[in-house]
């Protein structure tokens, strides 16, 4: 009986930091996407950054 309380409670017990590391898609999917963004925000930034020719 008590064990059945154990496990019921298992998936609760997991931290949420953990859950998230076992998704291998969810990582994967972060490990394209934020690189993506990221140099794509970098380039917009650049290229305002260039002054324009007279």
């Amino acid at each position: 009986m008590a064990q059945d309380d154990n496990t019921a409670q298992g998936d609760n017990d997991i931290p949420l930091m953990q859950k998230i590391l076992d998704n291998h898609f969810l990582l994967l999917f972060l490990g394209v996407t934020i690189p993506a963004v990221l140099y794509t925000v970098w380039g917009i930034v650049d290229i305002m950054s260039i002054p324009l020719a007279k």
